[in-house]
């Protein structure tokens, strides 16, 4: 991804249509990435996919899509035919190798096409939380393992927090895509997520791309805080 518009994704965490077109035309050409996510999704559908491509936005879907294998294809299929501006789209790694193969097999046979990206470990979820679970990988081993499987499997990157992107630099190929959630400016509230960086941070350590949601829906002016994760990711 090669400049900073191209590395920033907006992530869209609104109730409604209304509202999250709102924040995009309030933001006009400083963006041109956004992620549709559970919520937004679950309220309107592929209407939303649909009015941000009228805008000549692309599409982050993030639907973190988790089943068994030919659930999964078919819904990866559904997903794909929404919109030609949907070049990226989320399922869990923690699926396993055949999930993750059927994901990929059916979005290379989509119109559109879109990227798959595999969800490595949550980023509200912190090493206590795996051990809890009765993980005995350190946090850092898991998605290493996990982004290792989804090469493998024939991904095209993961989602993993801006604490893990060095680890998963050394072992996966140059063009494979780590594009990180919980990522927040400087002196900003982490609120629910464990595993935080600024964009600067995020970037030196090798991200592809960035997602920001809160710290730019809740800002006092949204496009300030736009235009200075733009100028770290420069």
């Amino acid at each position: 991804m090669s400049d900073a518009r191209e590395r920033l994704i907006v992530a869209l965490d609104h109730p409604t249509l209304a509202a999250a077109l709102a924040q995009v035309d309030a933001l006009g050409d400083l963006v041109t990435r956004y992620k549709i996510g559970l919520e937004l999704f679950s309220a309107v559908g592929p209407t939303a996919v649909e009015a941000l491509c009228s805008r000549g936005k692309r599409i982050f879907l993030d639907l973190k899509i988790h089943d068994i294998p030919e659930t999964v294809a078919r819904a990866v299929a559904a997903a794909s035919a929404h919109g030609r501006g949907v070049d990226l789209l989320t399922v869990h790694a923690s699926g396993g190798r055949a999930m993750l193969e059927r994901a990929v097999a059916a979005a290379k046979q989509a119109l559109n096409a879109p990227k798959i990206l595999a969800v490595t470990v949550l980023t509200s979820l912190s090493a206590a939380d795996l051990a809890a679970d009765g993980q005995s990988l350190s946090l850092e081993d898991l998605v290493v393992k996990r982004a290792q499987l989804a090469e493998s499997s024939g991904c095209d990157g993961v989602i993993a927090s801006p604490q893990e992107i060095i680890a998963i630099r050394q072992v996966a190929r140059a063009d494979f895509l780590v594009v990180t959630p919980s990522v927040r400016p400087a002196g900003a509230s982490s609120g629910d997520q464990k595993r935080v960086a600024t964009a600067a941070e995020a970037r030196a350590r090798g991200s592809s791309a960035v997602v920001v949601g809160r710290p730019i829906r809740d800002a006092a002016d949204p496009s300030a805080v736009a235009r200075a994760l733009l100028a770290e990711l420069g």
